[in-house]
């Protein structure tokens, strides 16, 4: 049984995890998200200085609550891409100088397979086939997935602007709502009509590509033309639209392929709506759903060691120390190098 620690510095979490044949041993997570606020947005330079100051007391504290020690670890993963280029090199090089000082294997994660990977974490190994929709600030797709550590990874459909997330960051600022916006969207919503406007579900019956930026347009101009619209209602029928269109692909791709396990994962997997929607048409459909808890959904080092973990165990040579970030690298496969 190996032990793998899990380093996430993609975006603003500073994320350390141990993980050893599929169970959380330790984890430990800062956040930054407190320090872009006001800018409405990650700003990459104070991300990476956050990640500088946050690494080693996550690493202590992770490895603390696990009870392991730098001797009883046997392999480090590390988020090697995508994500904003300094962010990435200060979690790389903090592994990096593990991995040397500790003669440890090295393992580049691709973010994303991290994202599917936590699921394992809470519901166990993936069946051999599944479908993942991947929901979060920065991605929205539709993948077919099967053996997560040997496999290729394929793309059914991505969105070809805004991600899920970005759009709810988007509205959350039209309608004045705090940063970040899914959250800040999801308790206006609470209090809203969910069928007070129809907004567009776009793309639908075109495949399982996805868009939101005319989503967005449509709330803005709303907005405009209607100024003293109810912001639950907005914010209630804003996310009902998002929701419908990614529960319907994800629902239809499983039936088309045959496939029936569909895994919700990304930030915006947390969403309560989504979840529940998910449910309802995945029971209609006689599939089954895998969504993980929303402490896995948002960035961890769990998620991270769980990829790392996955990769041991099929034997996956380690990589280099030479092992480069990739901010804009494509997900082809779980290793990222």
């Amino acid at each position: 049984m190996a032990v793998v620690l899990g380093i996430e510095t993609s975006c603003d979490e500073t994320g350390v995890g141990v993980v050893a044949d599929g169970r959380v041993l330790g984890a430990a997570l800062a956040s930054s998200m407190d320090e872009h606020a006001r800018f409405g947005g990650v700003v990459p330079e104070i991300a990476a200085r956050a990640h500088l100051e946050s690494l080693t007391p996550c690493l202590l504290s992770a490895m603390e609550q696990a009870q392991v020690k730098p001797g009883e670890i046997d392999a480090i993963a590390v988020t090697s891409g995508p994500g904003l280029a300094t962010a990435l090199q200060t979690g790389l090089a903090a592994a990096k100088a593990l991995a040397f000082g500790w003669d440890k294997p090295l393992y580049g994660v691709h973010h994303l397979a991290g994202h599917v990977a936590a699921d394992t974490l809470e519901h166990g190994p993936l069946p051999a086939r599944s479908i993942a929709l991947i929901v979060s600030g920065g991605h929205t797709s539709l993948l077919l997935l099967g053996d997560l550590a040997r496999d290729p990874i394929v793309h059914l459909g991505d969105t070809v602007d805004d991600a899920a997330g970005e759009a709810f960051d988007k509205v959350a600022r039209l309608l004045g709502l705090a940063y970040p916006g899914g959250p800040a969207v999801s308790r206006a919503a609470l209090d809203g009509d969910r069928a007070a406007i129809a907004f567009p579900r776009a793309m639908l019956g075109q495949g399982y590509r996805f868009s939101f930026s005319g989503l967005k347009s449509a709330v803005a101009r709303q907005v405009e033309r209607e100024p003293d619209l109810s912001v639950p209602d907005v914010a209630a029928s804003f996310q009902e639209a998002v929701v419908d269109v990614l529960t319907r692909k994800a629902v239809a791709a499983c039936l088309e392929h045959g496939i029936d396990t569909l895994v919700i994962v990304g930030g915006v997997a947390a969403n309560a709506r989504l979840r529940e929607v998910a449910a309802e048409r995945c029971a209609a459909a006689g599939l089954a759903l895998r969504v993980p808890p929303p402490a896995l959904c948002t960035d961890n080092g769990l998620m991270i060691a769980a990829v790392g973990d996955l990769l041991v165990e099929a034997g996956h040579p380690a990589a280099a120390l030479d092992l480069s970030a990739d901010p804009s690298a494509p997900l082809t496969k779980a290793v990222c190098a």
